[in-house]
């Protein structure tokens, strides 16, 4: 009897934390496991059709071949991040993951506070001291990174294939060096293609919730669709669903982002350059359930299969066979470093 009321009263004391900080973790398997891995979601949480749903993807693959006991986290602002990755790690949890890299500072602070865990973080930013010399991450920390400009590259060069005005536009989220390099990849892509081609560049703000706002999003695409761009790629969260709207309302074309988000509206997504976070995280899964956890830098680009654009038999009417084609060569000598994307 004392045991259950140790039990029970732990239960509420965890629910009275969840309830000040404003957090309520859901589980994604009833069974208890003993393997455990907790994820925290970025800014806009699952349904941003996006980043945040690709993660979702890769931790439910791995739920099924694992058979792992899972949770997730969606906050909100500012220290809910941190308690978050708090709550997990003072759990024990196995592995805890967080996506996006705003948990920059939360998860290096929690990984030195629980040096006998395992964190793993999706675009974590590598710092460099005064004198340029590389921080690295904490010893349990895994930097899952992705070369997103040689994908937006590839898109890069299929906008400038498809236009018919020689003026393409990019959109971004947040105005910030990780959105900066799908725009020049983009660009350099564009022009590898075209060198006098035009593009327009326009970002919906500089903080977080420039990743969710959909009513800015389509007030740049008008914007940009207007002066007679007519083809956009983003790089916006769910801001982009603004980008569909207005490419959709005027006949116009617009590139995805992050996974094939084809199905917000067909026949006008050209493309998506997917960068595949569902195969990150279940690798980092993987290898520490089997314990294999690597900490430090790990880079996905085009050789790794990390990142891609999207071509099969929803867009293929889109895109033809010459365009295609080209597109593949191009993509080839990103491979064999015949092509170097700069940032």
């Amino acid at each position: 009897m004392k045991k259950f009321y140790a039990f029970f009263s732990i239960v509420i004391i965890l629910n009275i934390i969840f309830l000040f900080v404003g957090i309520k973790p859901e589980k994604l398997e009833s069974s208890e496991k003993k393997f455990k891995v907790g994820l925290v979601f970025d800014v806009g949480g699952r349904g941003d059709k996006s980043f945040n749903d690709s993660a979702y993807e890769g931790l439910q693959r791995a739920i099924k071949d694992f058979g792992i006991y899972a949770q997730y986290i969606e906050p909100s602002e500012g220290s809910d991040r941190e308690s978050a990755l708090r709550l997990f790690a003072a759990q024990n949890y196995d592995l805890i993951i967080s996506v996006g890299f705003i948990f920059t500072d939360d998860i290096t602070n929690v990984a030195k506070e629980y040096p006998n865990n395992k964190f793993a973080d999706i675009d974590y930013v590598i710092l460099s001291d005064k004198d340029g010399k590389i921080i690295p991450p904490p010893a349990n920390i895994a930097a899952l990174k992705f070369k997103e400009e040689e994908g937006s590259f590839l898109v890069g060069a299929l906008a400038a294939l498809k236009t018919k005005t020689n003026k393409v536009g990019f959109i971004g989220g947040m105005d910030i060096p990780l959105i900066h390099k799908f725009e020049d990849g983009f660009k350099q892509g564009a022009k590898y293609v075209t060198p006098n081609i035009e593009v327009i560049a326009n970002y919906a703000g500089v903080t977080g919730a420039a990743f969710k706002d959909p009513a800015k999003g389509k007030e740049l695409a008008l914007s940009q669709f207007g002066n007679n761009v007519d083809v956009i790629y983003h790089a916006s969260g769910s801001t982009g669903l603004g980008l569909f709207e207005a490419a959709r309302s005027l006949k116009k074309l617009a590139i995805g982002v992050d996974s094939d988000q084809y199905s917000e509206a067909p026949g006008v997504i050209l493309s998506s350059m997917v960068k595949k976070v569902d195969n990150a995280v279940y690798q980092v899964i993987k290898e520490t359930k089997e314990g294999n956890y690597k900490s430090g830098v790990k880079t996905f680009g085009v050789k790794e299969d990390g990142v891609a654009y999207v071509y099969d038999n929803n867009n293929k009417d889109l895109i033809p066979d010459d365009v295609h084609k080209k597109v593949e060569e191009i993509k080839e000598k990103i491979i064999k470093g015949e092509i170097k994307v700069t940032i």
